[in-house]
């Protein structure tokens, strides 16, 4: 149902540096660019994530309680992002790590306009548990 997520920046040549090296992880590189906005992913594929410069010219800003989850297969994955991250000025958010019991793994982070995201994969329940 979900074809891409949109998230606002005011500096989209940083904005692109971001997402270009967390797309890395995924395979995926820039499928449509313009001026003001860049969309990750391919035509046909999994849902893409894109970064714009608002068309209405105002500011943009992070949405309170609005979070892109991105899927992996494997906690590595998920900490390879989440370093990837950190290390393309993004923020913590919540280092990675199991999130309860029901085998939900994930590491969250900001990018670098404050839009929050995660990198989550799901897991055998044992592999999960807090121990």
């Amino acid at each position: 149902m979900i074809g891409y997520v949109t998230l606002g920046t005011n500096d989209l040549p940083r904005a692109a540096a971001f997402y270009d090296a967390i797309a890395a992880h995924f395979g995926m590189k820039r499928m449509m660019e313009f001026d003001s906005f860049i969309a990750w992913g391919e035509f046909g594929g999994a849902p893409g994530i894109a970064a714009t410069v608002p068309f209405d010219g105002q500011p943009a800003t992070v949405g309170n309680g609005v979070m892109v989850a991105l899927e992996v297969d494997a906690p590595e994955k998920v900490h390879a992002i989440y370093e990837t991250a950190m290390a393309h000025g993004g923020s913590d958010e919540g280092a990675p790590g199991p999130r309860g019991e029901d085998g939900f793994y994930a590491g969250y982070f900001r990018d670098p306009d404050g839009n929050k995201l995660n990198a989550f994969c799901m897991v055998p329940k044992t592999e999960a548990a807090p121990e």
